[in-house]
């Protein structure tokens, strides 16, 4: 099959067409500045990028030119349309209504609204997306990837937060945990990589990037994670302050004068590893930074890999035990020096990083030595793959049924 596999921001959409068969990446692209301007940007595999500006005043028009530069006769990868077979959406929020990936129906789409408090800023975009491709391509199967279906397995005291229980019954509130379709794609992969299956392992994945979370992964089942009701719970982040005393964000907003949702930006987008060092939410500038003597950028550094390595310990506490801890994503990949500094002290439960191996960067690796009692690994993870994957299981699924509905009304 081949499938389109979209990721929809409020002016943006990713897009990349893979070829289900091979698992390989036919096209990929990006389109920015929706309801600005417009900005296309679209590379078939191994040819040039082609980049130009086209007006985009809302997600439709991106998803036509998307589609038109795809079938284009002389730099498209298809034909017609009609060659794509089914599209696969990245959706952040599904609540607790969805435990796994589901096709995209008119009722389901109505459940993804209500979850739409939830993630205000991520869910709209999506769900206009969605009716845009749906618009586009009418007869197409639609399938909604959650970012929070993975973490569905957690237990209640697990998810569960301190406050009056009413208002989890009322409003839904309780840890949910994002980057699930990371942490599922990395962990089942780590399984692979130990030889067993996803059932008999436990692994902990460390996704790291400018946002950034951990998840304890028993069986094949998450039964942790560090993210919450929304991204900004758990480790010290890009621009996120992650972990904190909720009072902090009254106490700001008291001695700022300004209001709670000035207070909760501050939170947001001006704190984690930048509000610490004052240099950047980028990891390279604050090594950087660091080699040269910034020692706020070094508190940036140690304060995000102290908070790491706490959260791993007590992963490894709630499992009873562990067979590998897994590194991904931006930094995840591609920081040998944060990953040897998260390891650090983790001899006793014989995890040992070899230094020549963990030099590596954005390579599937085992960065631990060969006596390792734990082994620890590089992977880099594909939620673009990981989104095709599961659009094909529920589009494949629904054609069998379809099939066998048929043959039995006959």
């Amino acid at each position: 099959m081949k499938i389109l596999v979209i990721n929809c921001g409020s002016s943006s959409l990713k897009y990349q067409v893979i070829d289900s068969d091979t698992e390989h990446v036919l096209a990929k692209g990006l389109c920015e500045r929706i309801g600005i301007d417009g900005r296309l940007t679209y590379q078939p595999t191994g040819q040039d990028k082609i980049k130009y500006d086209a007006p985009m005043p809302a997600h439709r028009q991106a998803v036509e030119l998307v589609l038109k530069q795809l079938t284009d006769p002389e730099t498209g990868i298809l034909k017609s349309v009609d060659e794509i077979q089914a599209v696969g959406h990245r959706m952040v929020h599904g609540g607790e209504k969805f435990a796994c990936s589901t096709l995209l129906t008119d009722e389901v789409l109505k459940t993804v609204e209500s979850c739409n408090d939830l993630a205000p800023l991520h869910n709209p975009p999506t769900l206009v997306g969605v009716a845009a491709c749906k618009e586009l391509m009418p007869t197409t199967p639609m399938v909604g990837v959650f970012d929070t279906a993975f973490h569905q397995t957690m237990a209640p005291e697990a998810y569960i937060y301190g406050l009056p229980y009413e208002y989890y019954e009322k409003y839904g509130m309780r840890r949910y945990g994002f980057h699930g379709t990371s942490h599922k794609f990395v962990s089942q992969r780590t399984a692979e990589l130990l030889g067993k299956k996803p059932e008999d392992v436990k692994v902990i994945v460390c996704h790291l990037g400018n946002g950034s979370s951990i998840s304890a992964v028993d069986g094949g089942k998450c039964v942790e994670t560090s993210m919450g009701l929304t991204p900004l719970e758990g480790l010290i982040m890009g621009t996120r302050s992650g972990d904190i005393d909720p009072t902090c964000i009254e106490f700001i907003a008291h001695k700022e004068n300004i209001t709670l949702e000035e207070a909760m930006t501050i939170i947001n987008k001006k704190s984690g590893v930048l509000g610490i060092s004052g240099v950047s939410s980028d990891f390279r500038d604050l090594e950087e930074a660091a080699n040269e003597g910034n020692e706020r950028a070094k508190l940036a550094l140690d304060a995000f890999c102290h908070h790491v390595k706490k959260y791993i310990g007590s992963y490894i506490a709630v499992m009873n035990g562990i067979d590998a801890i897994v590194f991904t994503a931006g930094i995840g990949e591609n920081s040998p020096e944060v990953r040897e500094q998260i390891m650090e002290g983790f001899g006793f439960i014989g995890a040992t990083i070899d230094p020549v191996a963990n030099k590596v960067r954005g390579k599937e690796t085992l960065i631990s030595t060969p006596d390792s009692k734990v082994k620890v690994f590089c992977v880099p993870t594909n939620e673009e793959l990981a989104i095709c994957r599961d659009t094909v299981e529920i589009v494949t699924k629904k054609i069998v049924e379809d099939t066998v509905k048929e043959v039995l009304n006959k």
